[in-house]
């Protein structure tokens, strides 16, 4: 087992979060409440995030369909190359919540995480092969500077092995953590171990 990683406030460590708004209490929750919380996860119901969102249970339904089409359709990319681009865009907004689970989620599929750590020390640079250093960098420009992205960037993507479909799973899932990375931010904090014990 390796230990976690701790670079420049981000880790791989498993992190609690801390809402700032009211949670819906399951106990009292409408059937759509319910129904949007299980299309998300069987731990939606327990996620303090997710009980948030589910005061307006349609956009979490649709929030909740949209994530799983992104991040678990099968073909197109792979599966780890999607949860490295949603690390990256986590990590460049500063979500270190989101960074910590698709970091972990990105270790357990690819079952290494050299990469990871240089994405927390400096997301420019990281990757340990070309297609991984483009990647990364795409992610990175799109979650800096979407404005400036330009067919160029996709050039350089299909130059290191990417096909279109791959390149397109891989602009919707930093484009999901662009927005899932906003809303976590701005609706709560996260908790560290040592914190949660505290």
């Amino acid at each position: 087992m390796t230990l976690p990683i701790r670079i420049k406030g981000f880790t791989t460590e498993v992190l609690s979060w801390k809402p700032w708004l009211d949670m819906v209490n399951v106990g009292t929750a409408s059937a759509g409440q319910l129904a949007a919380l299980d299309e998300m996860s069987p731990q939606a119901r327990t996620s303090p995030y997710f009980l948030v969102l589910a005061h307006q249970p349609e956009i979490l339904l649709q929030r909740s369909i949209a994530f799983n089409a992104i991040m678990f359709a099968p073909g197109g990319m792979p599966r780890a190359e999607r949860e490295l681009g949603a690390t990256v865009e986590s990590r460049v907004n500063g979500c270190v919540y989101c960074a910590s689970v698709h970091a972990q989620r990105f270790e357990q599929l690819a079952k290494r995480n050299d990469v990871i750590s240089q994405v927390f020390e400096e997301p420019a640079s990281a990757g340990t092969t070309p297609r991984e250093k483009a990647i990364v960098a795409f992610s990175a420009r799109l979650g800096t500077a979407p404005d400036q992205v330009s067919a160029e960037d996709i050039r350089a993507l299909k130059e290191v092995g990417l096909n279109e479909l791959e390149i397109l799973d891989l602009i919707h899932s930093v484009a999901l953590f662009a927005w899932a990375n906003r809303l976590m931010l701005n609706l709560g904090e996260p908790v560290f171990p040592a914190d949660a014990a505290a």
